[in-house]
């Protein structure tokens, strides 16, 4: 029998696929058909039929108001694959429910996914009043504490670079002045950590704090999050800030991160 390359096995039209799948790198989010036609060097008929097969599955989403195509909520359903394979879920688990029993709140670790943060795995507490698990939210880079970690820490500044000229404003407590971010990103840097007081979602208050892999490389961010008559300066730098603290610290350990 003759064992044929791999290469020979190749199906065009998925190699296609997974084309225009990896077009949504890097910056950026939205491409459209015309775009997309240019870049593969494929008539628009066959790109749209592409698209449609992609949305048809969840891979592929459009933005009715632009008509532009992103990924959907299948990727980050295997994105969440991956990761938990590689590690950063798999390690996490136990140390977020401890963190949720420590603290009593809310607590979350999320990943960079393009300019925003997304939510990896949520831990509630048991309590009546408490943030809710908000899986699959796109968070803002400006004003979380989760993003303002990315914008603080990321060697690369991959996350400034998406930020736009005009930062939306979600609450009165938003910092959309550039130099004032800028200010307020180098007391992170200074901290070690990252807050954030209604500045996302009014009379909600989080602290983040930078996890790191053996490459020494942020790979991601573990948060607390809860109603800010709980959440308040001293309760943060009390007891929030040291617990959290120590969490990043023994889940980038378990990650292959030396200090």
């Amino acid at each position: 029998m003759v064992r044929r390359e791999k290469a020979n096995y190749v199906i065009q039209s998925v190699s296609h696929a997974l084309d225009v799948l990896e077009q949504f790198s890097g910056n950026v989010d939205e491409i459209g058909v015309t775009e997309l036609s240019k870049r593969l060097k494929l008539h628009k008929n066959n790109v749209f039929r592409l698209l449609a097969t992609l949305e048809a599955r969840g891979y592929i989403e459009q933005n009715k108001s632009s008509e532009n195509y992103r990924l959907g909520l299948k990727c980050l359903q295997i994105g969440q694959t991956y990761i938990h394979q590689m590690g950063l879920l798999m390690q996490s688990r136990t140390i977020l429910e401890a963190l949720a029993k420590s603290t009593r709140e809310s607590v979350y670790v999320g990943i960079r996914k393009g300019g925003v943060i997304m939510p990896l795995d949520f831990v509630e507490p048991q309590r009546a009043v408490r943030v809710v698990s908000f899986l699959g939210t796109a968070l803002p880079a400006h004003c979380t504490a989760v993003g303002k970690i990315h914008l603080a820490f990321e060697a690369d500044g991959a996350v400034r670079q998406t930020l736009a000229e005009r930062l939306e404003r979600f609450t009165d407590k938003t910092i959309v002045d550039r130099s004032a971010l800028d200010e307020h990103i180098g007391q992170i840097v200074t901290a070690g950590y990252a807050i954030e007081k209604g500045e996302f979602t009014e009379e909600v208050h989080s602290v983040a704090v930078p996890v790191r892999d053996y490459t020494r490389t942020l790979v991601g961010t573990l948060a607390v999050v809860g109603p800010s008559q709980r959440l308040t300066d001293e309760s943060i730098a009390k007891d929030i800030t040291p617990s959290l603290l120590r969490a990043g610290e023994e889940l980038s350990r378990r990650l292959g991160f030396a200090a």
